[in-house]
């Protein structure tokens, strides 16, 4: 007989983690890493949507998408894993250039990935990806009623991809790289947001609670009091595929208690208007915090 009060191999997974993560901090375990701060005030698609461009709104500031029509939008998990590691390896490096690893097996690991094959394996998920975020124009504004600010850039200048999906764990020739937009590096190096990778790989099969991490550490980086976030506008900045708020809602509490496990610091409350966010600590503590 199945034991009803037995974990799912998940939320046991997810429980693990949360306590590797609270044992060690990010910068004891190697684990430091950074988020552009564009990329977590709206977010990229959760899932494949029709067209080449794709927007998302929170309060006064708008993020447009745009791809080349053969090649498609990014969405999923693995676009913003890439982004975290493409701008934690640019404010690590102060480089423009990045390289992808000696092999792609080697920066799968990186990205908390396996190079599985097939078409819905790993390699195959990251190769189209990868492909599709390089390939992407972010078009961010701002306006209010005495301000309209409107910046565009290619994420990427250039990028090879030397990688072979049959060998996967054999270093190329060449070495795969990617080269930022000037524009997109000097966003990702002005005041990225501090991340915890542990915790991005921990979440790594939701993109809604890799959002919502993200999210509530910055917003910890700068509350002063209580804050209610009505429904209606945390469905616009994380979800757009919901016909109605209701839905959203019980989807965006479903991945918040993923967040929460694995971000104790972190004090939220769901009200019938909307989430409280209350001043936290952030998940990477400043020098001033415990």
């Amino acid at each position: 007989m199945k034991n009803k009060d037995a974990m799912s191999p998940s939320v046991e997974r997810l429980i693990n983690d949360a306590l590797a993560i609270e044992s060690e901090s990010a910068l004891e375990a190697g684990a430091l890493g950074f988020m552009a701060r564009a990329m977590v005030q709206a977010t990229l698609p959760h899932k494949k949507v029709d067209g080449n461009e794709f927007e998302r709104r929170n309060g006064n500031f708008t993020l447009s998408l745009l791809a080349p029509s053969k090649i498609g939008l990014p969405y999923g998990t693995v676009p913003r894993l890439l982004l975290a590691w493409v701008t934690t390896e640019a404010v690590k490096t102060k480089a423009r250039e990045l390289e992808l690893g000696d092999s792609m097996a080697a920066f799968m690991g990186e990205l908390g990935m396996s190079p599985t094959g097939g078409t819905k394996g790993d390699i195959t998920r990251l190769k189209n990806q990868t492909r599709r975020l390089f390939a992407s124009t972010v078009s961010a504004s701002y306006e209010d009623a005495s301000k309209v600010a409107d910046i565009g850039y290619r994420l990427a200048d250039e990028s090879v991809l030397w990688w072979d999906a049959k060998s996967p764990e054999q270093a190329g020739l060449w070495r795969s790289s990617v080269t930022l937009s000037e524009k997109f590096f000097n966003e990702v190096i002005d005041r990225p947001v501090p991340i915890d990778m542990r915790a991005m790989k921990a979440l790594k099969r939701s993109p809604m609670a890799l959002d919502i991490y993200t999210w509530l550490t910055y917003r910890s980086s700068y509350l002063k009091q209580p804050t209610v976030i009505p429904w209606a506008a945390l469905a616009l900045q994380f979800g757009s595929n919901y016909a109605q708020v209701r839905q959203f809602k019980a989807a965006f509490l479903t991945e918040l208690r993923k967040v929460v496990t694995v971000y104790g610091r972190v004090q939220v409350e769901a009200t019938d208007n909307g989430l409280m966010v209350k001043p936290s600590l952030t998940h990477i503590p400043r020098k001033s915090e415990p």
